[in-house]
């Protein structure tokens, strides 16, 4: 494990692409923030194990490869007659908007 000390305003680069700064500092608790370009993710560590033992969980269950085919060749096709449809082309879709755990999205927990 590399261990690095930085203060408060100050950042480190990981992969020349990846900015970690230092927030804010108080008490027992250190506010980072994370600049990286588009496409990447970023998850808390307890939340990323999560996700990966669903997916191994899920990955695991008889016969799941075929629903799983079936799931997916239904993505992106609305159903037709549908509010969802007939506005298909007029509103772009932003899929993280909604989502508070989004990790572009600023936390609530301090």
């Amino acid at each position: 494990m590399l261990l690095i000390t930085r203060r408060e305003g100050e950042a480190i680069m990981v992969n020349g692409t990846i900015e970690v700064r230092v927030l804010e500092i108080r008490g027992g608790r250190v506010k980072l923030g994370f600049e990286y370009p588009a496409g990447n993710t970023v998850f808390r560590q307890e939340l990323f194990a999560k996700i990966q033992a669903e997916n191994q969980a899920a990955a695991a269950l008889p016969g799941n490869q075929a629903g799983l085919q079936a799931a997916l060749g239904k993505l992106g096709q609305p159903k037709v007659g549908t509010k969802s449809a007939s506005n298909l082309g007029n509103k772009k879709a932003q899929p993280h908007d909604h989502d508070p755990g989004h990790p572009r999205r600023r936390s609530t927990d301090n």
